[in-house]
């Protein structure tokens, strides 16, 4: 297994605690140097907190870093633009992406800040998320402010 899949299975598993406790599936790991920093999913239902997405969640639960010029962010969902400009803020010089299907989010963005973005275009991050979205409609509508 090489390492994108192996941490995607990381941030799914982020995801797929989030379905279950019903949120939003989408989860997220910062890695560095082939470790995991932090990890997190969104929890916008959860906490009523309408910026506790997947990758805000996962750079809170790191915590404070010197830097961040050496990590990888893994995400189940493209990210949407709050987050896109987190990670350029923090400039996060690669995000690898579980899937942009069910959300195109900001990939162009992203590669125009000379970020590299992986779509790994995962069957199991599509399909959670569609199943999510046929499932709660509204909750998704709300979550990209539809």
């Amino acid at each position: 297994m090489n390492d994108h899949a192996r941490f995607m299975d990381i941030a799914y598993d982020q995801a797929l605690k989030s379905y279950r406790e019903g949120g939003l599936p989408i989860g997220s790991i910062l890695v560095r140097n082939g470790e995991v920093v932090g990890s997190g999913h969104n929890r916008r239902v959860q906490q009523s907190d309408p910026i506790a997405h997947g990758e805000m969640d996962c750079l809170r639960n790191a915590g404070r870093q010197r830097g961040y010029r050496d990590t990888v962010i893994y995400t189940t969902l493209s990210p949407c633009m709050m987050c896109s400009g987190t990670l350029v803020q923090f400039k996060i010089p690669k995000v690898v992406i579980g899937e942009s299907v069910n959300f195109p989010g900001n990939k162009g963005f992203l590669a125009s800040r000379g970020i590299d973005v992986v779509d790994l275009n995962d069957a199991r991050c599509i399909d959670l998320m569609a199943r999510f979205i046929r499932e709660k409609p509204d909750l998704w509508n709300e979550d990209i402010a539809e």
